[in-house]
C-alpha cells in the first residue's frame, strides 16, 4: 500500500529526463507566443496556459503517481528553472532564446510598422497602452522599447524616462 504512495515506479533519472524535456520545450513554445506580461494576457492564452499544463502532466510522470515522483519532478522543474536563470545570466545567447530581446516600437515619433507586425501589435493596443499613462501623441515620444518582459519602456523628446507596465 504505502509502496504505490512513495515509491516511484519509474526510475528517477526518467522522471528527471521527462520534465526537462518537457520543461525546455513548454518554455520555448511560451516564447514564441510572444512578450506578454501576466496581467497581459487575453482571457485565450490564459486558458491556453492552463491546458498546456494539463496537457503535459502525463508525459512528465509517464503514469508514476506516487509522492516520490512528484517530488522529483517538482526539485527537477525548479532545478531546471534556477539553472535557466544562471545561464541566462551567463550567456547573451541564452538570455534572448529563453528571456527574448527588447524591440523597438517607436522611434523619434514614428512607429516601427515591421517591429509592430513582428509582436503581433496593433496601433489601437500600443495607443491605449501609452493613453494608460498620459502619453497621447507618438509625435512627442523619442522611443518606445517594448521590453523582454512585456513592459513598455518611453523615452520623450524632453529627455523624460517613463517605464510603463500593464496592469
Amino acid at each position: 500500500m504505502f509502496d504505490k504512495l512513495f515509491l516511484p515506479e519509474l526510475p528517477v533519472v526518467n522522471l528527471m529526463i521527462r520534465a526537462g524535456v518537457v520543461f525546455v520545450a513548454v518554455v520555448l513554445l511560451l516564447r514564441l507566443s510572444g512578450k506578454r506580461q501576466l496581467g497581459q494576457l487575453s482571457a485565450t492564452e490564459f486558458v491556453v496556459i492552463l491546458l498546456i499544463s494539463n496537457a503535459v502532466q502525463n508525459s512528465m510522470n509517464g503514469g508514476d503517481n506516487s509522492l516520490a515522483g512528484g517530488l522529483v519532478l517538482a526539485v527537477t522543474l525548479i532545478a531546471l528553472s534556477a539553472l535557466v536563470s544562471w545561464l541566462s545570466y551567463r550567456s547573451k545567447l541564452l538570455s534572448a532564446v529563453f528571456e527574448g530581446t527588447p524591440t523597438l516600437l517607436i522611434h523619434h515619433g514614428r512607429v516601427i510598422r515591421r517591429n509592430m507586425q513582428r509582436e503581433r501589435l496593433n496601433d489601437s493596443e500600443l495607443k491605449v497602452l501609452l493613453r494608460k499613462h498620459g502619453v497621447t501623441d507618438f509625435h512627442t515620444i523619442d522611443d518606445a522599447i517594448l521590453e523582454a518582459d512585456g513592459s513598455l519602456s518611453v523615452t520623450s523628446k524632453g529627455g523624460q524616462d517613463y517605464k510603463f507596465e500593464e496592469a
